[in-house]
């Protein structure tokens, strides 16, 4: 892997995470009455709008990833977002690690870690 590849593999997962992270933050947000209301509080919160600026930039990283590196390696190569996810969602919502998710990302990790190898 080149350091090319690599830092456009880590701007990827940093903007993916960050986006779906931005998001939940945004949703967790106490609501308004009604679901016409939670919609408009929500678009008003400035983490949403973290969460779509990380989106585009992410598909712009994504898509100089995958120029230079096949796709199926760009893609799996891309799970490990999940590893990110789940660890960042329990640093910062304090969710629940269960044991189907642990060895989910386990083996997620070790494939990646298999695919960035070979």
């Amino acid at each position: 892997m080149t350091l090319l590849v690599f830092i456009f593999w880590m701007l990827n997962i940093t903007l993916d995470t960050g986006g779906h992270l931005a998001f939940k933050a945004a949703a967790t947000q106490p609501d308004t009455d009604g679901e016409l209301g939670r919609w408009k509080a929500m678009a008003g919160r400035p983490w949403i709008w973290v969460g779509v600026v990380c989106f585009v930039a992410e598909f712009v990283v994504w898509q100089g990833f995958l120029s230079l590196i096949p796709l199926s390696q760009g893609v799996l190569l891309g799970s490990i977002n999940i590893v990110a996810m789940l660890i960042a969602g329990r640093v910062l919502f304090a969710e629940k690690f269960t044991a189907p998710r642990v060895v989910g990302c386990a083996l997620i990790a070790i494939g990646v870690a298999v695919v960035g190898a070979g």
